[in-house]
């Protein structure tokens, strides 16, 4: 059984894991620790740079459609 805490994937997975866990609290934190204008900044800027983040998942999803109904022969 202690092979398997020399494989390399298990240990990318727990860090991986545990990075998925630990940013967004860490964020919570950051941002609840700063002064009251600055929450609210913080707040708008996060939520900003979500919608971007989606919207641009969305494209690209949509751009890879459109590119592989472009590629496939019509019979």
């Amino acid at each position: 059984m202690s092979w398997i805490f020399s494989e390399q994937w298990l240990w990318i997975l727990v860090f991986a894991l545990a990075a998925i866990l630990v940013f967004p609290l860490l964020i919570v934190w950051i941002v609840l620790s700063l002064p009251d204008y600055m929450k609210i900044v913080a707040t708008v800027l996060i939520v900003i740079g979500w919608g971007v983040a989606s919207g641009y998942k969305d494209w690209l999803v949509a751009k890879r459609r459109e590119d592989e109904r472009n590629r496939t022969p019509e019979a």
